[in-house]
């Protein structure tokens, strides 16, 4: 892909477009209906008030994040569905909160809306946070499923300060530390924000804080944090993946800038719209690479190798690079080192293993807001057709 348009303007555009394209997309789907059983089907009831058919296939609709808890349980940010989907550790898909339709709506389970989620994380609490994009807030839920509004007002902009004073431009990624502060990849303000457990925002680093470079952040949409307090950021128009310390000094982990999915180490390596980062217990990076639909690697040291994925748009599962995926988006990361992906334009829940074997955790490859049994009846003809469907959540592929 090639641009023609002056750097800035095409940033200001990719926001716009990003946002009007999946504006689009939700009005035209329609409300998910909580109370689809079919014959034959188990029903029970979530603890938000979500009603759950177990013997249904579960479909999501353009899910953009991924997060895990201790217990195995997988939250999903699911986008196009306006939802915040949970996948229990038996995997049992249900809404933790949302109604499916877009908006601002503070209340517990079924009852709250959101507009655009795309990042999302959990504390050692259950508490899940979320980059409501759409809405320029980041949001708490609860375990009981009771969603807050912890930081960003009613303004789209860039204002540090008190929950309801600060503001943000289309915050995507999200991210904790071990004192649960909140860090977010605030994209249309090409910045990485700070949010503090009482909700208060300051900026934690910007454009030209620490090195030469003016424009070091471009888009930035995925961040992760390691034990130690460094935070990762998937730079996404950039092409390269940040390093900021815990004392907010700046530096390139890995990429040169460039469009490419070579393997290297440090700027040798080359990435296509990194999307999304998550960090391990032993610090190694993982990247969702949204064009080159891979999952990379990165140790320590900056050596960048393929994960998984084969290059090609595909939903197989199998390893290494015999995998394959389309339009990779959110990372999460286990104490087991097991990678899950939100493979976004296959509507499916991945799980890559340390040693590369891809397997679907949740999903039928249908767009759609079902609930159910994860993928005890898979039906591979389905997730074939899904993987001929675009509905990418960062970019939009030429």
């Amino acid at each position: 892909m090639k641009f023609t348009y002056p750097k800035q303007l095409f940033k200001a555009f990719l926001i716009l477009m990003i946002a009007g394209l999946f504006t689009a997309c939700t009005k035209q789907q329609v409300k998910p209906k909580r109370s689809q059983t079919g014959t034959g089907t188990t029903t029970g009831t979530d603890s938000t008030g979500g009603t759950v058919a177990q013997d249904t296939l579960p479909s999501f609709y353009s899910p953009a994040g991924v997060a895990v808890d201790a217990a195995g349980n997988i939250y999903v940010a699911d986008y196009g569905n306006n939802l915040i989907r949970k996948i229990s550790a038996k995997g049992l898909v249900s809404t933790l909160a949302g109604n499916g339709t877009q908006g601002l709506i503070n209340a517990t389970g079924v009852l709250a809306s959101f507009s655009q989620p795309t990042g999302i994380a959990v504390d050692a609490a259950g508490n899940i946070y979320v980059g409501d994009a759409g809405n320029n807030r980041i949001r708490k839920i609860t375990p009981a499923g009771i969603v807050s509004t912890l930081a960003g007002s009613d303004s789209t902009g860039y204002a540090d300060g008190a929950s309801t004073i600060a503001s943000f431009f289309h915050p995507e990624g999200v991210a904790l530390d071990a004192a649960g502060n909140v860090y977010v990849a605030d994209a249309g303000n090409n910045l990485i924000r700070k949010v503090a457990p009482d909700g208060t925002v300051s900026t934690f680093a910007s454009n030209g804080t620490d090195v030469g470079e003016a424009n070091i952040f471009s888009n930035p949409t995925g961040v992760a944090a390691d034990a130690a307090g460094n935070i990762f950021v998937a730079n996404y128009i950039n092409n390269n993946i940040l390093k900021v310390s815990a004392t907010g000094a700046i530096s390139t982990l890995a990429g040169s800038g460039s469009t490419g999915a070579v393997n290297g180490v440090g700027s040798s390596a080359t990435f296509y719209f990194p999307n999304s980062v998550a960090v391990d217990a032993a610090n190694n990076v993982y990247v969702a690479d949204g064009v080159n639909n891979l999952i990379r690697k990165i140790t320590p040291g900056g050596i960048v190798s393929t994960l998984a994925g084969s290059g090609k748009a595909g939903a197989a599962d199998s390893t290494g690079t015999a995998a394959s995926f389309d339009g990779p988006a959110g990372l999460a990361v286990d104490a087991a080192g097991n990678v899950y992906v939100a493979d976004s334009n296959n509507n499916l829940i991945r799980k890559i293993t340390p040693a590369g074997v891809v397997t679907t955790v949740a999903g039928n490859g249908q767009s759609g807001a079902k609930n159910g049994q994860a993928v005890a009846r898979r039906n591979t003809k389905v997730i074939k057709a899904a993987a001929m469907r675009r509905l990418p959540v960062f970019y939009r592929k030429k």
